[in-house]
Parts: structure tokens; C-alpha cells; sequence
């Protein structure tokens, strides 16, 4: 992976984590990575929303940056 498209990764893992934190702060809810990796990993079974590749990998990334598999 070159230098741009591992800036890119984890630019977009960022934001994703980011997205994550603050819809949980809105419901009141504590954002342990125990539970953004379980919120990210639901993200992403949902099959019905169409994500880019690297939106993709980002949250494969995250799950895995948070000790979990993806």
C-alpha cells in the first residue's frame, strides 16, 4: 500500500471512529472500544448500505485496531 493510500486509510478509519463516538454521545451512551467495535462490526454486516472499498477496509481496520476480528 503506498504512503497516500495509507494516509487515505487512516483518514477514513478516523472518520468513522469519529461518526461512531459522537452518535453514541447523542444517545447517552459511553464509547468503550469494546462497544465501537461491536457498533462498527454491525455497521458492517449490514449489507444493504453500499460502502466504497476503502470505507470498507477502514472499518475492517478499526475492528482490528480495537483487538477484535472484523
Amino acid at each position: 500500500m503506498s504512503k497516500s493510500k495509507d494516509v487515505e486509510l487512516y483518514e477514513e478509519m478516523c472518520r468513522v471512529v469519529g461518526k461512531v463516538v459522537l452518535e453514541m454521545r447523542d444517545l447517552g451512551q459511553e464509547p468503550k472500544h469494546i462497544v465501537i467495535a461491536g457498533v462498527v462490526r454491525t455497521m458492517l454486516a449490514n449489507q444493504r448500505i453500499k460502502r466504497s472499498e476503502l470505507t470498507q477496509a477502514a472499518m475492517e481496520e478499526v475492528i482490528r485496531a480495537l483487538g477484535y476480528e472484523a
